[in-house]
């Protein structure tokens, strides 16, 4: 598979991610907190700004700002 990464400063990016299988594990307590330490951990090395977040058991949708 290939991503395409196209940068741009201030830039608003939509995207979704799902589940292997829609597996209901999001919303379990440590795969919560899994999530929020790898995003932390990204926003460090790519600073960006969370403008909307949902999650559900086995997807997630997301907004994000770039700075």
């Amino acid at each position: 598979m290939r991503y395409r990464r196209n940068y741009q400063t201030g830039g608003l990016y939509f995207f979704t991610l799902v589940t292997e299988q829609l597996q209901p594990i999001l919303t379990h307590p440590d795969i919560r907190q899994a999530l929020h330490q790898v995003v932390q951990a990204v926003r460090q090395k790519y600073p960006f700004e969370i403008i909307a977040w949902v999650l559900l058991p086995d997807h997630l949708h997301t907004i994000w700002q770039g700075s």
